[in-house]
């Protein structure tokens, strides 16, 4: 397995553990490694990988690639944290929402003028989990752009992102979408940190309401989010199918 450093862990180097075939991470404190990478100006593409993204990549053989050449893989799904134990890995589950949280509460004690940035959702969504925020922690710097934009206005922010190099870019295009995005303008600003956030902009911004935490302590967030958008079981068929091939890949 390849072995990546990592700025600020006591463990590094991390050697990657498998899902699957795909990569994933496994740290004491998420946060604190890419604080610490912030500090540094080393540019962090990070993954929050889940049972979903797996078996999309699966049949997307661009997203396996970028996967596999993140920087850091989180295990943010119960099925992969799963997999990993079956496997015999000591492994926590870090929801992506829970580390750009943890991440937001802690960035502005490092240095106020990281400029964070909020790219994703319908209009008014992101500049509305902006307004959050900054009521919860007023000294931070963020900046948002819905994520319906025309060519030329992604051009645009592209070109805005090349003059005020933010620090910290949550993406909230949803998967596949926001992996292909970061990977492909990451160059654009090399000291930041890019995370894909999926929903999370709707939920700070209020559209929408996060499991309670009964589901989410026992694995049945996917559930909770399945009740609050019906259209979505097509999407959940991934969840047994990575069953099935845990149970064919694991060997008790």
């Amino acid at each position: 397995m390849r072995e990546k450093s990592f700025a600020g862990s006591a463990l590094s180097p991390l050697p990657e553990n498998l899902v699957l075939g795909l990569p994933v991470h496994c740290l004491d404190d998420y946060s604190g490694c890419l604080l610490s990478r912030l500090e540094a100006g080393i540019g962090t593409h990070v993954v929050t990988l889940n049972a979903e993204m797996v078996m999309q990549s699966e049949k997307n053989p661009v997203l396996a690639e970028i996967i596999c050449q993140a920087d850091l893989v989180i295990p943010d799904g119960a099925g992969v944290v799963l997999y990993l134990r079956l496997k015999g890995k000591p492994v926590h589950r870090s929801p992506g929402i829970e580390l750009a949280e943890s991440i937001l509460w802690q960035v502005s004690k490092q240095n106020s003028d990281n400029l964070v940035f909020f790219y994703g959702g319908k209009p008014g969504v992101a500049m509305k989990a902006v307004e959050t925020w900054q009521e919860k922690v007023p000294e931070l710097s963020i900046a948002c752009q819905h994520g319906y934009l025309s060519p030329a206005e992604e051009k645009e922010l592209l070109e805005t992102f090349a003059h005020v190099q933010p620090r910290l870019i949550f993406v909230g295009l949803g998967v596949p979408a926001q992996e292909l995005w970061i990977a492909k303008n990451k160059h654009i600003c090399p000291q930041a940190i890019w995370i894909g956030i999926g929903g999370a902009l709707d939920i700070w911004a209020g559209v929408k309401k996060r499991a309670p935490a009964w589901f989410c302590d026992n694995s049945l967030e996917w559930l909770y989010r399945l009740y609050q958008e019906p259209w979505r079981w097509r999407r959940m068929l991934a969840l047994p199918q990575f069953a099935w091939k845990t149970l064919m890949d694991i060997k008790f």
